[in-house]
């Protein structure tokens, strides 16, 4: 396991090593918690607001956040900016209470864990 910081944000990469093949990791924020895409977002455009929003936040940036090759800021309709890895906007779920907690993986079939 290893954490990037850069800018005060980080980000946990977890990569696991079996019979010497490398499977896809999870992304979580610096406190650890799980991140997620929406379906509904199509070229790297968020969709998720107001209700939607209180349910799954999204991974806002401060100003002067620096993530990885990879991650992206993407223009929220409310002037803020929001993370994107792979150009796909990353959400919270509310219902994670604590990190490692994927209780919003497959969600209406249209939530997904990020993976590296």
């Amino acid at each position: 396991m290893r954490t990037i910081f850069k800018s005060g944000t980080a980000v946990l990469l977890t990569t696991l090593f079996i019979s010497g093949a490398a499977y896809a990791a999870d992304l979580t924020a610096k406190s650890g918690m799980t991140l997620y895409s929406f379906d509904k977002d199509v070229g790297g455009v968020p969709t998720c607001y107001d209700a939607c929003a209180t349910n799954w936040p999204p991974y806002l940036a401060a100003e002067g956040d620096t993530m990885p090759n990879g991650w992206t800021l993407v223009d929220r309709k409310d002037g803020k900016k929001q993370w994107a890895y792979d150009k796909k906007p990353l959400y919270f779920y509310k219902n994670d209470a604590k990190s490692g907690d994927m209780m919003g993986d497959g969600l209406n079939e249209v939530w997904h864990v990020i993976k590296e």
